[in-house]
């Protein structure tokens, strides 16, 4: 790999790592420093940091987070990328980050407008900034279209918003590759193409990709993955991408990839013939955990199980070859034709599902059982249409399908179009970025059956809780799918299903897209499929509603009835000797080091104790000295060399408590009030404790000659 390529870690993000994902959501933040130190220990060099869930405070996660990894010096030795959808997040963590973050990402799909207030927020906190190739038409697919929106970016950055070039990183969007639809085939080779025009014409940029991103199909096959990925990054650099988001500890070596895995995954990468996709799988399927294939003879045996778990077998495996002998067995069998959809092939396609979602199974390997359900459905269309003795195309279902206003990721969702349509159901698919007016509008005029909503990014979410709730005030019934990566049950059942009386559920991939579909769609499932999805969304809900119990608040009132009182007339305030304002410039350092109180320090380094005593303690006494002697060290080179210049502005004024507030007098004659400081105050209950609701204003004096001191530091 070229040596000035830059690992970008993506196991700090909760779409990288499973294992932190739990962590943080179960708010265990602490837990989660020790896979950003394993990070930097595998070689990254810069750690990407994401908090985007529906069940998360996002911009109070990013904050405890990034404070927590402030206090670890071998973590925050490398710069930290602020990744996340959602621009309050985003500011939240460029409030926290010291030295120079990335921010992930600014992008034109709001407008040139949106885009430019954005970067100079970014400019003015001192941060570099990723800019993905999306804009109000959508996410660029071909190579063309990504320069043309990078370049526009490029030009508005440098031109209108004054944004240093080195500073900014591209992100000509990495796409899944070898996903069963032969429109994602080139998705890779634009990618190259787009990087090689980046690098060519807009000079000094960044640029950089999300790697994981183009093995998505493979999910659960590491080995395959992690070849994918080596492979990827040696044409994408070689291209000139100079920074990838990549897991920088599983990262296979490209020349230590077995020849035949090789290349058969550049033949994906590069798009080097139309079967790629085919042969790839056929040797993915029998790698093992070292990367080394096993030899495999065509077994038959299946042929001699009942007909149900033929078509079980033929759906799990995408073998088409005897899909109709099978399927006109089952129908011989049944009463009517439709009983075989419902009955033996929704049984496979639900094997399917399960396979795929416990990493079994991959997403090409999903549309090619798709693609043999569709055979078997064909065969059985014909009889459907006679027994209805009608002329008219026979469909199981409409739906509206679109991703939400705000989102341009639509893959996912076009997988699942494939997948229904392959299953005789009418898809009206509205694309990217659709307005929730547009959804239910279209849903109302082709009186669909039901409508799904997709979405990535986390502000989706609110988007689709916002469609949700437009569906009840029009008194809409029909059933709301919800898919997308960011997309949770949880969600769906805490913030979706309150907003709207029909039926809600929540979609986990598209493998699963058809067992839902179907059941919604038939007479016989329906009522006890949906009942089985409200029971587990109300075990969901009652779960989450035992969480802490919050104190109870007592009435302003009666907390200004039980405020701290003292006898000011014993205890008269000292005057200050000068009033009025105070200014030190240039203090001396020497003065100042003389005045550190350490033990703040000791406890940001988790060493608990008091100073001087924590040098002599049993336990902790050998590392704090060793840090106390560093932090001296440093001490008298930073006044030897004056890094800092020390300046303060003290200010001194008359003042009393006026109730909860504080008043501030221009002299002493407390005739003109210059300002007015209102203090909050303490509203727990705490009757019969003999304790006080306290407020600062408690601490002033009540007409007696008190005083108030205000002071700014700076260096």
């Amino acid at each position: 790999m070229n040596g000035n390529f830059v690992n970008i870690g993506e196991r700090t993000n909760l779409t990288g790592s499973a294992k932190f994902r739990r962590l943080i959501l179960d708010g265990d933040f602490p837990a989660g420093l020790p896979i950003a130190r394993a990070q930097v220990e595998n070689g990254a060099q810069i750690i990407d940091v994401n908090m985007d869930d529906g069940m998360l405070d996002g911009p109070a996660a990013m904050t405890t987070f990034l404070n927590l990894i402030a206090a670890e010096p071998d973590i925050a030795r490398v710069p930290i990328m602020i990744d996340s959808s959602s621009w309050a997040v985003i500011e939240a963590g460029l409030r926290c980050v010291q030295g120079k973050p990335i921010v992930n990402s600014i992008s034109l799909k709001e407008g040139e407008e949106s885009f430019l207030a954005h970067a100079k927020l970014v400019r003015r906190y001192g941060a570099a900034t990723v800019v993905m190739a999306f804009d109000e038409r959508g996410q660029g697919e071909s190579a063309a279209r990504r320069y043309e929106i990078c370049a526009r970016a490029y030009k508005l950055l440098t031109e209108v918003a004054n944004f240093p070039p080195e500073d900014i990183v591209f992100d000509p969007n990495v796409f899944a590759v070898a996903t069963g639809m032969d429109e994602h085939n080139n998705y890779a080779v634009d990618f190259f193409e787009a990087v090689r025009l980046l690098r060519a014409n807009l000079p000094h940029c960044h640029i950089s990709g999300g790697v994981s991103n183009v093995s998505f199909a493979f999910r659960g096959n590491n080995p395959v993955r992690e070849a994918m990925h080596s492979a990827f990054l040696y044409h994408a650099v070689r291209a000139g991408m100079d920074m990838g988001i990549v897991n920088a500890g599983q990262l296979a070596v490209y020349e230590d990839i077995p020849a035949d895995l090789r290349e058969r995954v550049e033949d994906v990468l590069l798009n080097r013939r139309p079967d790629a996709t085919e042969r790839l799988l056929d040797i993915a399927q029998h790698h093992r955990g070292d990367g080394t294939a096993a030899r495999t003879t065509v077994d038959l045996t299946w042929r001699q199980a009942t007909v149900d778990k033929r078509l079980e077998h033929a759906l799990v495996h995408g073998i088409a070859d005897y899909v109709v002998d099978d399927t006109e067995e089952a129908r011989l069998r049944a009463t009517r034709p439709i009983e075989v959809i419902e009955g033996p092939l929704m049984d496979g396609m639900s094997v399917v599902g399960d396979l795929f979602g416990a990493g079994k199974m991959f997403l090409p390997q999903v549309v090619k059982s798709a693609r043999v359900m569709k055979k078997a459905v064909a065969h059985l269309l014909p009889f459907i249409e006679a027994e209805k003795k009608g002329g008219e195309a026979h469909t199981r279902g409409r739906i509206v399908m679109a991703t939400v206003k705000g989102d341009v990721h639509d893959i996912g969702k076009n997988i699942v179009g494939v997948v229904l349509q392959c299953n005789n159901f009418e898809v009206i698919d509205l694309g990217v970025m659709v307005p929730c007016a547009k959804i239910l509008e279209t849903a109302k005029r082709e009186k669909a059956d039901m409508i799904g909503l997709s979405g990535l990014i986390t502000p989706s979410l609110e988007e689709m809780a916002y469609v949700a709730a437009e569906m009840r005030r029009l008194e809409f019934d029909v059933p709301l799918l919800i898919g997308g990566a960011t997309t949770s049950k949880a969600h769906t059942a805490t913030k979706l299903v309150p907003n709207y009386d029909g039926p809600v559920v929540h979609v986990v991939d598209a493998s699963r897209a058809v067992g839902v579909v179907s059941a919604l769609v038939s007479e016989d499932r329906r009522a006890p499929f949906l009942s089985d999805v409200r029971g587990e969304y109300d075990r969901i809900i009652a779960a989450r509603a035992g969480g802490p119990v919050r104190s109870e608040i007592a009435p302003l009132a009666t907390a200004r009835a039980n405020r701290a009182t003292f006898d000011w007339t014993s205890a008269v305030p000292a005057r200050p000797q000068h009033l009025g304002l105070h200014i030190f410039d240039d203090y001396d350092l020497e003065t100042l080091a003389t005045r550190i109180d350490w033990r703040p320090f000791f406890a940001a380094w988790e060493l608990h104790g008091r100073f001087p005593a924590i040098l002599e303690d049993d336990r902790v006494g050998e590392a704090a000295r060793a840090l106390y002697d560093d932090a001296q060290a440093m001490l008298r080179r930073l006044i030897a060399e004056k890094w800092l210049r020390p300046r303060a502005v003290v200010g001194l004024w008359p003042a009393n408590a006026v109730g909860d507030d504080i008043e501030i007098y221009g002299d002493e004659t407390r005739r003109q009030v210059i300002a007015r400081v209102h203090t909050l105050r303490q509203q727990m209950v705490r009757a019969g404790q003999g304790r006080a609701n306290l407020a600062l204003a408690d601490f002033v004096a009540l007409g007696q000659a008190a005083s108030l001191i205000i002071w700014v530091v700076s260096r």
